[in-house]
């Protein structure tokens, strides 16, 4: 009705878009060789000698990308350890991209962790957050922790729970863990003894 009171008709349409997110490494899995891969590894690891451009919320005091790290062979004949680890490995290099939860995305942390254990056939962890894992865990004590058990973290960044970072644990004091990008790292440093929340395993 228009502002003299007269009634007309109009053809309207919903026009609805499907977006779909394709971080780089998935497009450079499509589109570089294997030579190219490895250089773009190698910068990722490095974050081009420039690492004060790779700034993000995760990285916090964790600089060391830890890209040599060998998984101790023992750990390994642990079929289950064994399996969740080539899953994981797969998407080393990974960025964090937050509400990530499939390669085709990229990952966050949470996002991360339910899709290893889930592909990975070790566990079914539907996707849920930081805080939805940590309240499926037994709490593990320090001492009794082992590869494939799971690490939380709190006040990483400002969030309403206390559990604000999750990631795997591989023994050694390492974890392997969707920071930017998805790497191993030192639980020893600094950084994530001050944010250590506890130790969890899936039953």
């Amino acid at each position: 009705t228009d502002e003299d009171g007269d009634e007309h008709e109009y053809d309207w349409y919903i026009l609805t878009v499907t977006l779909t997110n394709r971080t780089l490494p998935v497009v450079i899995n499509e589109r570089l060789t294997d030579d190219q891969k490895e250089l773009y590894s190698a910068t990722m690891w490095t974050k081009g000698n420039k690492p004060y451009l790779w700034d993000n919320i995760y990285t916090g005091g964790d600089t060391d990308p830890s890209p040599s790290y060998e998984i101790p062979g023992e750990a390994l004949t642990d079929p289950n350890f064994a399996a969740l680890i080539a899953e994981a490995e797969k998407y080393l290099g990974y960025p964090y991209v937050w509400g990530g939860s499939s390669p085709s995305t990229s990952f966050d942390c949470s996002g991360f962790v339910c899709w290893v254990y889930t592909h990975s056939g070790v566990y079914n962890l539907p996707r849920t957050t930081a805080t939805g894992i940590y309240n499926q865990c037994a709490i593990v004590p320090r001492s009794e922790a082992r590869p494939g058990d799971l690490i939380f973290f709190t006040r990483t960044y400002d969030c309403a729970g206390p559990v604000s970072h999750v990631g795997i644990y591989v023994g050694d004091n390492m974890m392997i863990h969707c920071g930017d990008p998805i790497k191993y790292a030192s639980i020893s440093t600094s950084y994530w003894q001050e944010h250590f929340y506890a130790f969890g395993r899936l039953n």
